[in-house]
């Protein structure tokens, strides 16, 4: 992956968790303490530094909470925050990065910059206001015992990843990530049909007719008929209906999903597995999505648009991680 993908890749998960965490507090701006929970549930070399050092999402928040009190009570300022509340982020708009946020990102790609996570990280925790030295001190470590655990997980043998298995006549794409729960209850709620909702996002509502969950067992899906955050939808009557087969469910580190337009002719089915393990901090998710690959004279008028089927399959797999994350948080 060259430079600009993995800079950009690092931004757009980066800035969705950041401005996620921003929301449970009512703000539009998202600034370097939501950065720097937002690298705590990275799925990159960043947050596996930052988890094995003790640091997760609960303490993390605790510890900018209780900073922002003591910044506060230093200038003399006696005031009680509202209660976080649940991530509003993909219901509203308006979001954007503080100055000192964006710049930092942007330093973090520039010449001789990886711009990935460990990048972002590594301007961070040099930041001058020294915001994120005394967040550090309050997780019960420092920037220099930080950077030092971040040198051995940034190192090229901790950053390969395994790949996934290709299926044999289908296109397929794959990507990973952190979900801060215990694997047991990652498995439940992926297995769990009436929540596809939830993580796939051309399934607005499941009819369950109350069958067991077992493989082979299919349900109705029907399209959303609005976005979350309340504009309508327009969808084809052909595609408002889909159905939802569980494929296979092996307790607890595999589950497959099949989803097709049983009113469309030819309809190509998009199989998404999720393959789960134990990580320190929670749940690694490998997703990988694939669907039934174009024969004949059809694959060849594909061949150009590969490019963008490319980017438009990492964009749904990006989705559905977050999604799941969100979830869990």
């Amino acid at each position: 992956m060259n430079k600009l993908v993995r800079a950009a890749q690092t931004s757009q998960s980066l800035s969705l968790a950041a401005m996620e965490e921003a929301s449970r507090l009512g703000l539009r701006e998202a600034d370097i303490e939501h950065l720097f929970l937002a690298l705590v549930i990275n799925n990159q070399s960043a947050g596996r530094a930052l988890r094995s050092m003790g640091i997760g999402l609960d303490a993390a928040r605790q510890a900018v909470e209780e900073q922002r009190e003591a910044q506060l009570a230093s200038l003399g300022i006696e005031a009680s925050f509202p209660e976080a509340g649940r991530i509003v982020f993909h219901e509203t708009d308006g979001y954007e990065w503080s100055p000192r946020a964006l710049d930092l990102i942007t330093k973090s790609s520039g010449k001789n910059k990886t711009g990935d996570a460990a990048a972002v990280l590594r301007e961070l925790v040099t930041e001058p206001s020294g915001l994120i030295a005394e967040i550090l001190i309050r997780l019960g470590t420092t920037s220099d015992a930080l950077l030092k655990q971040l040198d051995q997980f940034d190192s090229p043998a901790e950053k390969t990843t395994p790949a996934a298995e290709k299926v044999k006549g289908r296109i397929s794409g794959s990507s990973e990530t952190f979900v801060s729960a215990p694997m047991e209850k990652v498995w439940e709620f992926l297995a769990n049909p009436t929540r596809v909702p939830e993580w796939e996002p051309s399934i607005g509502s499941v009819e369950h007719s109350g069958q067991e969950t077992t493989a082979g067992a299919v349900w109705q899906g029907l399209a959303p008929t609005s976005r979350p955050d309340g504009k309508p939808v327009k969808i084809k009557p052909q595609f408002r209906r889909r159905s939802i087969e569980l494929v296979a469910a092996h307790r607890p580190e595999r589950i497959v999903w099949s989803f097709a337009h049983p009113d469309v002719d030819r309809s190509s089915s998009v199989l998404t597995e999720f393959t789960l393990m134990n990580t320190t901090g929670g749940t690694q998710v490998q997703i990988t999505k694939s669907w039934s690959r174009r024969h004949g004279w059809r694959n060849l008028v594909a061949l150009p648009l590969r490019p963008i089927q490319k980017y438009l399959a990492w964009i749904t797999l990006f989705q559905t991680g977050s999604a799941i994350s969100r979830a869990f948080r």
